[in-house]
């Protein structure tokens, strides 16, 4: 198991919690830039996860074309389970938000718009 599964999915339920909104604003002070970086932690999460997933399937990738060598192999067949038994990106992302966990800025060109 990688760091970043064992780290992203250490206390975290696949299960979807309601929040309440009124502690996601009280993060930036506005509901919407917080969701917005939510969303935007939760893109890097799910691309970090499907590159470390697709690199893990290539080692059991056949490229020869032919149709009599389709086999099963457990192993990737565990793999596949594993990745989607964890949880979703967005609920980790909304998790690390709220521990504090993300660092995010506010760009100082925007704030004199």
């Amino acid at each position: 198991m990688s760091k970043l599964r064992r780290q992203l999915s250490a206390n975290t339920t696949s299960v979807v919690e309601t929040k309440n909104l009124i502690d996601i604003k009280a993060k930036t002070g506005n509901l919407y830039e917080s969701i917005s970086i939510i969303s935007k932690r939760a893109n890097q999460i799910n691309i970090s996860l499907r590159e470390e997933l697709h690199n893990k399937l290539e080692e059991f990738a056949s490229h020869t074309d032919s149709l009599e060598e389709v086999h099963e192999n457990k192993e990737q067949i565990e793999i596949s389970r594993a990745y989607e038994k964890m949880p979703n990106a967005a609920i980790l992302a909304t998790q690390e938000f709220m521990e504090n966990k993300v660092y995010f800025r506010k760009n100082e060109e925007d704030l004199f718009r």
